[in-house]
């Protein structure tokens, strides 16, 4: 029975992308495509994780709401209340000191932080392959903890092989990064391990910003000043959030976080959970040097170990979701 009605929602759901599709303009048709194609590669199997993350009818419910919530965000509605309660999933991460003022500042401290990020590394300005890397990465944003966040999606023209997160929901990934991927399980993988990093504030945290004698967080207070000495010190926080991306790095406790969400968040949304493990096995040996991943990062073996217990905890080692290598390849030939 449960197997009829997975296989009846999942011809309404293809049936409601088309009729979407219809009335959208040729831009929003072609993301429209791009999900349609994504569920017919998870053909008629069912999409079982593990309890741990959802059972089957939650799961299905949260993939058709997900459908409505992306055409929202395309016709210009990503903030609308009817479709930010649709998006509050994946896990129950809350932030019951986070105010929507520390919201509205988190992002306009990570627009400063991203400027910074284009100030070191060129961005690359093809809208072909943008629209590509943002429609993977908007797919895997639906199913965050975030709702009140619109992310925004770049690559960026470095040989490093890196990815980076600034505050707000601004992820860049670099060309060196697409050429070492095999396929589009491997791109959203990088891409939900950024995200992770954004959705659980991880620079925010690691800056302590929050201040001892107000409900405010001090960067709201930064921001909203116009004092010489706060703007300084407004500077200097974002000195320290670069610094983090490209020097130091998070804490390792925030990596093997943004991990695991990366991962979970990876299979809900139909790609093959195991991406970020084969990933980090081939660039491994391949990436070396001062400025590298290895040295913001865990050591890979310990990542990699920790993702293997995790798809073994979690169920998920014996999934066989699609890796949409041929479309990948499509659209990074050049790259």
């Amino acid at each position: 029975m449960w197997r009829r009605n997975i296989l009846a929602g999942y011809r309404y759901f293809i049936g409601l992308i088309n009729r979407i599709a219809r009335n959208l303009t040729e831009n929003s048709k072609r993301a429209i495509t791009f999900l349609s194609e994504r569920f017919h590669e998870m053909g008629n199997q069912p999409i079982l994780l593990s309890r741990k993350i959802r059972t089957r009818k939650t799961l299905y419910r949260g993939l058709g709401k997900a459908i409505l919530i992306y055409y929202f965000s395309l016709g210009g509605y990503s903030h609308a209340e009817d479709s930010a309660s649709f998006r509050v999933r994946s896990h129950n991460t809350t932030y019951a000191n986070t105010t929507a003022e520390d919201v509205e500042t988190e992002i306009r401290f990570g627009q400063s932080v991203a400027a910074r990020v284009l100030g070191r590394i060129p961005l690359v300005e093809d809208s072909s392959l943008t629209q590509y890397i943002s429609l993977v990465g908007r797919s895997l944003v639906v199913g965050s903890s975030r709702p009140e966040l619109e992310f925004h999606f770049a690559v960026v023209k470095s040989d490093e092989i890196n990815a980076y997160s600034a505050p707000g929901g601004y992820i860049f990934v670099t060309t060196g990064a697409l050429k070492s991927m095999l396929d589009e399980s491997e791109l959203a993988a990088v891409l939900a391990h950024e995200i992770a990093h954004v959705t659980e504030r991880h620079i925010v945290k690691a800056l302590r910003i929050k201040a001892a004698d107000t409900e405010k967080s001090g960067l709201t207070q930064i921001i909203g000043s116009a004092g010489d000495t706060t703007r300084i010190a407004f500077f200097q926080t974002i000195d320290k959030a670069v610094a983090v991306l490209f020097e130091t790095g998070f804490n390792h406790l925030d990596e093997k976080e943004a991990d695991r969400i990366g991962t979970l968040l990876l299979a809900a949304t139909g790609y093959d959970p195991q991406a970020m493990a084969r990933y980090l096995t081939r660039i491994k040996e391949k990436n070396t040097g001062s400025g590298a991943i290895n040295t913001t990062h865990p050591p890979t073996h310990e990542r990699m170990d920790t993702l293997r217990r995790l798809l073994a905890d979690e169920g998920l080692d014996k999934l066989n979701y699609p890796r949409a290598a041929k479309r990948f390849k499509k659209y990074v030939v050049n790259y």
